[in-house]
């Protein structure tokens, strides 16, 4: 029983990972990626490193704390866009 429903949550956590959407916001202006977030409430945004070449960084960005996991608090970060070196989301 216990591993039946280890399963069905290993599951739910796996779909629900499909189901956000992903961007690159290096190809989007700043306001387009807050824009995306506000609408989506939850993405993920993948660019390359600035300081390390050919890395690819990529994290969950949230409209706000409905869309955390329990025990994750959001906190401001930057992401590089189109038109912005360091955008705010």
């Amino acid at each position: 029983m216990k591993t039946v429903v280890l399963a069905a949550l290993m599951t739910l956590v796996a779909a629900e990972a499909q189901a956000i959407s992903r961007y690159d916001p290096t190809r989007m202006s700043c306001d387009r990626v807050q824009a995306t977030i506000a609408r989506q409430g939850a993405v993920i945004l993948r660019y390359q490193s600035t300081r390390v070449p050919g890395l690819p960084l990529y994290d969950r960005y949230v409209r706000d704390e409905r869309f955390c996991d329990l025990g994750e608090v959001r906190k401001r970060a930057y992401v590089p866009s189109a038109d912005a070196k360091s955008c705010p989301v």
